[in-house]
């Protein structure tokens, strides 16, 4: 049993021990808290309130501004952004001028649109063919306005989509004549090409050091070679001689047939619509089509056997 003297003396001795504990608890909560920096302001209440720059340089603190660039356009976020700034303003445009009057179609200038494929390069984003082909499709409607009525917002509006060159404006080459009075014409068809001068002459043809009948076999592809001459009715009138090479000798003579009128053509340029008629101007741009894995031919199927 202790005595009153004891206790005391005990309680004494907790005191002082919670007393230092208190000082060191107190010391180490100092050392912990944060002492607020002249180059930040913290705010205490749920209320924003706007700071006055001169207010804060004249209490010392140091103002720092935060800036950050901000985007042109909202379409910057998006995966095409200068595709679809073109879209939008075409399709604004589209909106409002689509009731405008047309001009006549003789009277629309022509105008080489962008490919697809070149329109992608030429803004280097992932464009969709469809979003595309919308947008192309706004844009030729809003060319067919009138002159008079169309604005030069438009016309900036356009631009993009319009290729540099004017395709339909470049002047046709001429074949020219030797200083012999030959011209040289080159055709093609499929996988056979020829070569043929033209010169004014009784109406001799020689192919590949060949005449006419020993060159080709068949009717037809005699027929076929000298076409251009005798549709325009200047069979006597011009001497051919020919180079021809590759393919079979139907190719090879209906390539002769284009080399042919191009030559014809360089003589006498006037007969370009009656050569045109005849089908000698353009050519045929049929290929043999290749044959498939799994097909006898290029088309034909293997017969079907039930068992």
């Amino acid at each position: 049993m202790t005595t009153p003297r004891a206790g005391l003396a005990i309680l004494q001795g907790c005191t002082r021990t919670r007393r230092i504990q208190w000082q060191s608890l107190e010391k180490g909560f100092q050392a912990l808290s944060i002492t607020p920096a002249r180059t930040t302001i913290r705010a205490l209440s749920t209320q924003s309130n706007p700071m006055n720059p001169a207010d804060a340089a004249s209490k010392g603190m140091a103002v720092i501004m935060h800036a950050r660039p901000l985007p042109v356009s909202p379409s910057y976020f998006t995966l095409s952004a200068r595709f679809n700034d073109d879209f939008i303003k075409i399709q604004n445009l589209y909106r409002r001028f689509q009731h405008v009057p047309h001009a006549p179609p003789d009277k629309v200038p022509r105008v080489a649109w962008r490919k697809f494929q070149d329109y992608r390069a030429f803004c280097g984003e992932a464009v969709r063919a469809s979003h595309y082909s919308e947008c192309i499709a706004m844009a030729k409607h809003l060319h067919k306005i009138h002159p008079d009525l169309k604005s030069e917002e438009v016309m900036q509006a356009l631009h993009p989509f319009k290729r540099d060159i004017n395709a339909h404006g470049n002047a046709v080459r001429t074949i020219p004549i030797d200083k012999f009075g030959r011209a040289l014409g080159t055709g093609r068809r499929k996988t056979s090409v020829a070569r043929a001068w033209v010169v004014e002459g009784s109406g001799e043809i020689i192919i590949n050091g060949k005449s006419l009948a020993e060159a080709f076999g068949r009717v037809h592809d005699r027929e076929s070679a000298i076409w251009a001459l005798r549709a325009s009715q200047r069979l006597d009138k011009y001497n051919v001689w020919a180079l021809v090479e590759g393919g079979g000798p139907t190719g090879q003579a209906e390539a002769m047939t284009l080399a042919v009128a191009k030559a014809l053509m360089a003589h006498e340029p006037a007969l370009k619509p009656a050569l045109r008629r005849a089908g000698c101007v353009t050519r045929d741009p049929r290929m043999v089509e290749r044959k498939k894995p799994g097909h006898v031919k290029a088309r034909k199927m293997p017969a079907w056997v039930k068992r």
